[in-house]
């Protein structure tokens, strides 16, 4: 399979998860729920993306992850057509959980090809273009959505997506077996994991999208009520400030070159990423927005590190190194697109920064400690 067609996959793989996320407020309108209950349909999604991956990623070691991608692809695309004609919140919720089984099976087949056909410098290159793709779709998807629900229908656009899944799917090659790792007991592959270092890494990550994911879920809500933006196609232009971290993923090659280690550059991001949360309290428009632009690029240096770094000290098979990998990112995003809305809607924008900074400095702290770790095993 071309690389190229992999991150096709990926982008539209992307717009199914974020699709919904600006149009929280409107779906809050709509269905008149508050806001911590709309922030459920990202919730919903994230808690199957949180466990199934390590399961997948346990299967995907005895199975051809093009075979697993292409079937998911095409589930995926019937959930998007039933989620336009869905009447209830309920059923929105049902699907949104459907697509979260489905996703990580997709997600772990890609980063497993990825981690079992490329070596070395070749892994972190392709690595990092497969995250500038999830960077993409996750932009695209947001400000897609948006648009097409202030221009046309917010339903029409999850027919694109039904359709781009389904010529997606369809295209990927039937014959191509990818390298698959030979089968060993589902607890031989658990305790590869047991390594202190790769451990503290899926902790930081697991803080890192806590952060990313709670800002992402109630950003249409904060504009809302901090700065009066109301039109769905203005929240979605906000968006834009993510769209930095495909730029900065593609420099994190360049990055890691001018750092001692990757460790060092995870934990000078990590620095960085605390800064933004800071200047996120600003009720000033330019300040606010210039923080979350400075925010989503730390956010995407930090993934697109983390992820080969696991990779390349993980001894587990690259199945399951990136399964645990997808869950611990996921639970984060699971609990964050959910608890720090409760924080909002009590104690409000503030208070709610307040709360992610202190979870972005645990993930700095478990940073420090993996580089510790890892050292002292290395010094043995």
């Amino acid at each position: 399979m071309r690389l190229g067609h992999l991150l096709v996959c990926s982008l539209f793989i992307f717009f199914v998860l974020y699709a919904p996320q600006p149009l929280l407020s409107l779906f809050a309108e709509q269905f008149s729920i508050s806001p911590a209950t709309a922030g459920s349909l990202m919730t919903a999604t994230m808690i199957p993306l949180a466990v199934a991956p390590l399961v997948y990623g346990l299967l995907l070691a005895k199975r051809n992850p093009l075979s697993i991608l292409r079937y998911a692809m095409l589930l995926l695309a019937v959930t998007c057509i039933t989620f336009a004609y869905a009447p209830s919140f309920e059923l929105l919720l049902l699907l949104r959980f459907l697509q979260g089984l489905t996703l990580p099976a997709a997600l772990t087949a890609m980063t497993t090809y990825i981690g079992s056909t490329y070596q070395a410098d070749q892994l972190q290159k392709n690595m990092t273009l497969y995250i500038g793709s999830t960077i993409a779709g996750g932009y695209f998807g947001r400000v897609l959505a948006a648009a097409f629900a202030d221009f046309w229908t917010w339903q029409s656009f999850y027919f694109v997506i039904a359709a781009g899944l389904t010529c997606a799917a369809l295209c990927i090659p039937r014959h191509q077996m990818a390298i698959v790792s030979n089968a060993l007991s589902p607890l031989n592959y658990l305790k590869q994991l047991a390594n202190a270092a790769v451990l503290k890494i899926y902790g930081a990550v697991f803080c890192m999208f806590f952060c990313f994911a709670a800002l992402l879920n109630y950003l249409p809500f904060i504009l809302r009520d901090t700065f009066l933006i109301t039109n769905t196609r203005d929240i979605g232009l906000v968006y834009s400030g993510y769209l930095i971290g495909a730029l900065a993923s593609i420099a994190t090659p360049w990055l890691l070159r001018k750092s001692i280690s990757p460790w060092h550059l995870l934990s000078a991001i990590f620095i960085f990423y605390s800064a933004t949360l800071v200047f996120l309290m600003s009720s000033q428009l330019m300040i606010f927005l210039l923080a979350f632009t400075g925010f989503c690029g730390a956010m995407f240096i930090i993934h697109s590190t983390a992820a080969p770094l696991v990779n390349k000290i993980s001894i587990a098979p690259a199945s399951v190194t990136n399964g645990a990998y997808v869950s611990f990112y996921y639970s984060g995003g699971a609990l964050g697109s959910f608890i720090p809305g409760l924080v909002y809607q009590q104690w409000g924008h503030t208070a709610f920064m307040a709360s992610l900074l202190l979870v972005c400095l645990c993930g700095l702290v478990l940073v420090i400690a993996g580089y510790l770790a890892g050292k002292k095993t290395t010094l043995g």
